[in-house]
């Protein structure tokens, strides 16, 4: 029996493909171990977002041959499909494969040959087949992929190809399957999540879609992942405000809180429209989580723009933000813009936007301080005797409590946090099925 060993690097998108190649690789008969440990076989499922994505890629490709010097190694994901010729100069790498051929890495992981197929000409959705998930309470579906957007930093169209939605039986036996084998919570990926059905003839929404989901009564918990703001419908916020199973959390990439930066990025809306979609999110989920993504020093970003920017963040209700410092990427629009600002200010201004999400984060949980919630419990420590969990609106939290209750939902009532995850105590355990 071959070893094979898989490194994921990027989304959630790569991190569903790769447990799905991880299944087909076990059916065709291979012993999958971690990264870290010599093996047959070695696959880098690349991220291409950013130079410094790339140069990871490498890096794991050459920490990979001296591992075993005598083994396989095979890089695909979206580095392979948008840069197959800088790789395959890499003399410690056997082939190259685009993000297409992952539908049959089993036949084609031992070929000597590179293959990557035009992405762009890829029209339909063949979803990857996965029953199980490395973690076993909740799982990824990737239920859309591609993207048609462009916007002038992102390179990810390039590697994904045109926007193109799975239909919406097999996301439903995808559903059926992940919660006929434990998973408690599903979380819906994709690229461009809110093109969700528009390629479908007929054409459906992604309100369509989770309302059929929730009202089949599959899965208990079922969470939305990242979505454009100009994207969420009215019908999707009353939808997740009356159900009992869709999480109160929502992920939106703001990008900048500057309108002239906005429409340099290319992005469809402007601050006014982020201000009305949040203030509307409040009002229908009162204790919904809201994420945003923010980039720091995009391309002529002038100190006026980034004060915008660090206004909207400190103003607006955001439970949390993840902030991107501008990276240059080859290939996108931006990085032939004039006016890239320096790395030293492009740093000052992420960690200033940093420092904002710290006490956004801190502030959101200090709400639930002597709050209960409940609870989907993802592991135990026999070490310290907590168990660790992740409550419906995206809080992490640890309690006192036994093996037992992992993949249950408990209510815990929260003492405290440390601005970052709550510590509380456990009151109940909620049978999930």
């Amino acid at each position: 029996m071959k070893r094979v060993a898989i490194s994921t690097l990027g989304c959630k998108t790569n991190q569903f493909e790769s447990a799905a190649m991880i299944e087909q690789l076990k059916a065709a008969g291979y012993l999958v171990v971690p990264f870290s440990e010599p093996s047959d076989i070695y696959i880098v499922n690349s991220c291409t977002v950013t130079a410094r994505t790339d140069a990871e890629t490498r890096r794991l490709i050459r920490r990979a041959r001296r591992l075993n010097p005598e083994s396989r190694i095979v890089a695909t994901g979206c580095y392979a499909q948008v840069s197959p010729g800088e790789l395959e100069k890499m003399t410690e790498l056997d082939s190259v494969l685009g993000n297409q051929e992952k539908q049959h890495i089993s036949t084609l992981l031992e070929s000597t040959d590179h293959c990557v197929s035009d992405i762009s000409a890829i029209s339909q959705a063949d979803p990857l087949k996965l029953t199980s998930f490395a973690e076993h309470t909740r799982a990824f579906l990737q239920i859309q992929n591609g993207c048609n957007s462009f916007c002038a930093y992102c390179i990810v169209p390039y590697a994904r190809g045109r926007s193109r939605s799975v239909h919406p039986a097999d996301i439903l036996r995808g559903v059926q399957d992940l919660t006929d084998n434990g998973f408690k919570e599903i979380v819906l990926t994709g690229i461009h999540l809110g093109a969700y059905g528009l390629d479908l003839k007929p054409s459906l929404s992604l309100a369509s879609l989770v309302r059929e989901i929730d009202t089949a009564g599959i899965v208990p918990r079922l969470r939305i992942g990242s979505i454009e703001p100009n994207e969420v419908s009215n019908e999707l916020l009353q939808l997740m405000s009356r159900s009992q199973n869709i999480c109160p959390h929502l992920h939106l990439p703001l990008q900048s809180g500057s309108n002239s930066v906005l429409s340099r990025m290319g992005r469809p809306y402007t601050s006014d429209l982020f201000r009305d979609l949040t203030a509307r999110i409040s009002t229908a989920m009162p204790d919904a989580f809201i994420g945003a993504d923010v980039i720091a020093g995009f391309p002529g970003e002038s100190e006026k723009e980034f004060e915008e920017t660090v206004h909207l963040c400190e103003e607006l209700p955001f439970s949390d933000l993840h902030v991107f410092p501008y990276s240059k990427r080859p290939g996108t629009r931006a990085a032939g813009m004039n006016d890239h600002i320096p790395a030293q200010i492009v740093t000052e201004r992420a960690a200033h936007l940093r420092g904002i999400a710290t006490l956004k984060k801190a502030a959101f949980l200090e709400r639930f301080t002597g709050r209960e919630l409940d609870i989907l419990v993802q592991g135990y420590s026999e070490k310290t005797g907590l168990c660790r969990g992740l409550s419906r609106n995206y809080i992490s939290a640890s309690f006192p409590g036994g093996k037992t209750s992992v993949n249950e939902e408990v209510t815990v009532l929260m003492n405290c946090s440390n601005g970052d995850t709550c510590t509380g105590e456990q009151r109940s355990t909620l049978r999930v099925s």
